[in-house]
Order: C-alpha cells, then structure tokens, then sequence
C-alpha cells in the first residue's frame, strides 16, 4: 500500500516547489483546476447558476471569478461547493492510478479545510518567512491583495496546520536546503513504510 504525503503550508510558502522535489506522482490542484476552467463545461453550467451575474464566457475566466470573489465573499464558498467535489474526483482517479507506487504527493491548497486527509496520511508544513512569501505573490500575474486576503480567510490557522504535520520543512527558497531537506524526509518515510 502506498503512503500519502499531503504539503501544507501558507499561500506562496512554496509547496508545489517541494512537492515536485519528492521525485514522486504529484497531484497538483491548481494545475487541474485551470483544466477544469478550460475544458470543463459541467462545471461552467454550474457556477453560472450559483453566480449568474459574473459567469459569462466559457472556457471561464479567471477574471470573472476574480471579480465574484472581490464583490462579494460568499462567493468564493459557492465556487469551492463547485469545484471541490470534480478535484475530489479527479485526486481518486490519480490515486488509483498510481496505487502501485510507494509514495504519491498531494499538493491541495484546501487539504484539511475540504477533509480529504486520512489517519495515515504523512503531513508535510512548509514553512516560510512571511515577508518572502509575500514578496513572492506579488510578482504572480493577476496579483490582488485583497483576493489573496480572501483566500487565506477561509484556510485554517497556520499554527494548527503546523501542528498536525509530522515534518516541518523550513523554506529558505534555496534549492539546496530543500533537496537535503527532502531526502532525509523521504528516507524516513521509506524506512518506516519497510518496516511496517
């Protein structure tokens, strides 16, 4: 059986950086969120109906939820009631796929907030100087503080993120430290899983 390591940590802390340095099967939500914007017309259907006034143009428009979001903050929460259960979906099928693999890594922003962890489930926190972090977001395209703002409102406290994890990786953004950091990390994964 295969073990699940889920990343955790805060917006622009650098968590699909690390989860691809596992060298394992990475399930990437955001990746497949911006497929399902772009090809998925069920879901199109759907958010046109819980926010008709700002779902207009398929494939969507990020700019469209962009603009939802910043009216009003419920919608962020209607978009999410959307989109999870087709990532839930989607994280089964990657699951399945690689049930032959020691170890897949699954890097989902609302992780423990939409309660896809499991008891056996390895948590990994990244944490990361928030001054750095921040910098980071601002130099994404689209950036909007505000948005940033809403989506950190509906993730659990850090602390208690950090507090549930069994390793802490600390984010210097030097890929050196994050290799050696991982390594070991893995080790200690793979040893355990062998003598289990």
């Amino acid at each position: 059986m295969f073990k699940k390591i889920g990343i955790l940590g805060d917006i622009g802390s650098g968590k699909s950086f690390v989860a691809k340095k596992f060298g394992c099967p990475v399930f990437n939500a955001d990746k497949e969120v911006k497929k399902i914007y772009k090809k998925n017309r069920s879901c199109f259907n759907k958010l046109k109906k819980k926010i008709p006034k700002y779902i207009k143009s398929y494939p969507i428009n990020k700019i469209e939820l962009s603009n939802a979001i910043l009216a009003n903050k419920k919608n962020l929460k209607k978009i999410i009631s959307v989109v999870h259960p087709i990532i839930k979906k989607k994280m089964r099928f990657f699951l399945k796929k690689n049930s032959k693999k020691k170890l897949v890594v699954l890097d989902i922003p609302l992780y423990v907030e939409n309660k896809l962890n499991e008891e056996n489930d390895i948590l990994v926190f990244i944490e990361a100087n928030k001054k750095e972090s921040n910098l980071r977001i601002k130099k994404r395209i689209n950036y909007n503080k505000k948005l940033i703002e809403n989506f950190r409102k509906i993730q659990k406290p850090l602390a208690f993120k950090k507090r549930i994890s069994t390793y802490i990786i600390k984010n210097n953004f030097k890929l050196s430290t994050i290799k050696k950091r991982v390594k070991l990390i893995k080790k200690n994964i793979l040893n355990e899983r062998n003598s289990t």
